[in-house]
């Protein structure tokens, strides 16, 4: 042994087993990890070699009650990027700017950002993204994705509403059944190859989105659009500051067009002011005016306060009630009940409520629905006003009975005169017919619902007489279409501003259904602030119930004309879920049942049988014969029926029928 070697020595074998050691150690922590542990690694090298990418669920639509698309999915690219991988930030914010529009400088901004995200566009159409689909930028990312579009653009723009960039509901339908229609994302995990690009494999998990639901509505396009365009023209004839509509199947309670002018393009709806965003049927209330009169008269004749044949002095057109001045279009004399109607005597209903009094009122009021929401499956439903008659002041009960001191939204007083027309049940509003997945499973669906009875039968057709004779010889002639027995109510009323009514800010309404024996159609038309004369109910908003009623008989082959010299059954309800006192549930005399024969042999059309009364087998043959599909609810007799006995419809048009 050398003396070097002896010197260093103790350091040598020091460093040995250090080495030694070292190495005992790395193949103790090699064990554990390729052994022990091999599991824990190995999730974390999937996850650092796996990316798990969400694949979002196609949006549910909406459809019309004949299934023609409201909404459509059409696809739609958003471009972001990762700035620090962004080579030539120049080139391709001129890019961009050349396929947008958009100032090169805001690209530039967002490209030399210090995050590692960007946004640069969101909801681009494919042409105008152009040849960037195809040419390599690297750090530029593009997806590809659905976003919402409205093929009718402003029609039923409010009831629709309109989703945000990340496909939520924000409006309307698309808000209130936003869990419906938004469906449940899937995803799938892909693997980042020796290149850093992403890749699926086949083997690899994966979950597959689930679709969202589609609804379908009670709403007929076709009624919509007429609606639009004649609230739209009627708006700017009379200068009005806004017009609302309303139309509904009476005997259903179904929403066939509902909206309010102006209006907005859904597609575009960041560019118009909110306000006009909101379904204002619903949402906003006023004073009716006259056509809340057939609340008082309800109320009389109910109670058997009054008869059709009492008189009340009308005092020449002009009467001092309490601190009022009360007067009248017109000087009248002696009127009955029925005249008051007609000529829409302010002072004939005062003096009448007089006799009546503000309990009875009051409780009509109640009935009918007003001071209540009506249950329209739609948010933001306001319940309208009608103060506690325990509240009113000495003038309260005249003033109500003529429409001011209420306040009530178009879907109230549209529900209300529903009640009328079919004969004294108030029916809660449908929008909503059903939802269904996309299997075609229904989910939910709504069927008619009656809330309470008004009144008697015999009281309603009373009053629809009345009604028909507004028309006829009346305030609401510029209404009446000959052939098919228009019955309706004018009403003007003064809008409260400072404190006090205006006397150049009116309300002008009409609410119209026919034909007044067995009403197929109701409308409410309603004219906020026109110009005079158009403030009177008869000369703004007749007129434009008459244009839409005239577009949809000379459209729609399955409204017929009223039958001449015919009885017509009873309207009865499928189901009364509430009501407001004991007397509501007085029975209803029904006439034999009526057989209604088909079109043309070779037709593809029949007329609606009437089935009421039937046995379920009976039904059943009837309805088969005919070529028609059916829906049964309930065992026993038919005791309801829609579409309604005598309506022309397509062969293979499913039928629904109530038994008990």
């Amino acid at each position: 042994m050398t003396k070097t070697y002896l010197k260093y020595r103790a350091r040598v074998m020091v460093l040995a087993g250090l080495v030694i050691l070292s190495w005992g150690g790395l193949c103790i922590r090699l064990f554990q990890v390729q052994v022990l542990n091999a599991e824990h690694y190995q999730r974390i090298v999937f996850k650092q070699s796996q990316k798990k990418q969400l694949i979002p669920a196609t949006r549910g639509n909406i459809y019309d009650r004949n299934n023609r698309p409201l909404t459509r999915n059409i696809i739609h690219y958003t471009l972001s990027a990762n700035p620090s991988m962004v080579s030539d930030k120049n080139i391709l914010a001129a890019e961009l700017s050349k396929r947008t529009g958009s100032p090169k400088e805001k690209y530039i901004k967002k490209l030399n950002s210090k995050s590692k995200f960007e946004y640069l566009e969101r909801n681009l159409r494919r042409d105008e993204l152009g040849l960037l689909e195809t040419t390599v930028f690297p750090g530029l990312n593009i997806e590809r994705e659905y976003r919402r579009y409205y093929p009718h653009n402003h029609i039923a723009a409010q009831i629709l509403g309109y989703t945000n960039l990340d496909d939520e509901g924000i409006s309307g339908i698309e808000k209130d059944y936003n869990h419906y229609l938004k469906g449940s994302s899937g995803w799938v995990y892909k693997t980042k190859g020796w290149s850093g690009k992403i890749q699926h494999k086949s083997g690899m998990p994966f979950q597959r989105p689930v679709d969202g639901s589609n609804i379908q509505l009670t709403i007929d396009l076709e009624y919509q659009s007429i609606l639009e365009e004649e609230l739209s023209k009627r708006q700017m004839e009379t200068n009005a500051s806004s017009a609302t509509g309303i139309i509904m199947d009476p005997e259903t309670g179904e929403v066939l067009a509902m909206a309010t002018t102006p209006g907005f393009d859904n597609n575009n709806f960041e560019s118009t002011n909110p306000k006009l965003h909101r379904i204002r049927s619903i949402t906003d209330q006023f004073e009716p005016g006259s056509t809340f009169k057939v609340v008082s008269a309800v109320s009389a004749l109910h109670n058997g306060k009054i008869g059709l044949e009492n008189e009340f002095n009308c005092e020449n057109g002009s009467y001092e009630y309490y601190t009022e001045k009360i007067t009248d279009h017109e000087k009248y004399g002696m009127l009955t009940l029925p005249q008051i109607i007609h000529h829409s005597s302010n002072i004939g209903i005062i003096k009448m409520m007089d006799q009546v009094g503000p309990k009875n009122l009051f409780s009509a009021s109640r009935n009918f629905g007003f001071g209540s929401k009506t249950g329209i499956s739609l948010n933001g439903e306001v319940t309208g006003k009608l103060n506690q008659y325990t509240d009113w002041s000495a003038v309260s009960l005249g003033m109500i009975a003529m429409g001011h001191e209420v306040g009530v939204t178009a879907i109230q007083l549209a529900s209300a005169y529903c009640a009328i027309a079919n004969g004294g049940y108030l029916l809660k509003p449908r929008i909503i017919h059903q939802v269904m997945d996309q299997s075609e499973h229904i989910i939910y669906s709504e069927e008619p619902m009656v809330m309470r009875k008004v009144a008697e039968t015999t009281t309603m057709k009373n009053i629809c007489k009345m009604l028909r004779g507004v028309v006829t010889k009346g305030t609401g002639k510029n209404a009446d279409i000959p052939g098919w027995k228009i019955a309706g109510k004018t009403g003007t009323a003064q809008k409260w501003k400072n404190g006090k009514y205006s006397n150049d800010k009116f309300i002008s309404n009409f609410i119209g259904f026919f034909p007044f024996e067995n009403p197929q159609l109701l409308a409410l038309i309603m004219l906020d602030e026109p110009s005079k004369p158009f403030h009177w109910g008869n000369e703004g908003a007749a007129v434009a119930f008459k244009r839409v009623m005239e577009r949809i008989i000379n459209m729609d082959d399955s409204i017929v004309p009223p039958i001449s010299n015919k009885q017509y059954e009873t309207f009865e309800p499928n189901k009364i879920i509430a009501s407001a006192s004991k007397d509501n549930y007085d029975s209803v005399d029904r006439s034999s049942p009526l057989q209604l024969s088909t079109l043309a042999r070779n037709s593809n059309r029949v007329l609606v049988p009437e089935v009421r009364g039937f046995s379920l087998r009976k039904t059943i043959s009837i309805l088969h014969k005919l070529g028609l599909k059916y829906k049964i609810n309930g065992s026993g007799e038919v005791y309801w029926q829609h579409p309604r006995p005598g309506q022309i419809v397509k062969k293979g048009t499913m039928c629904e029928v109530g038994l008990k």
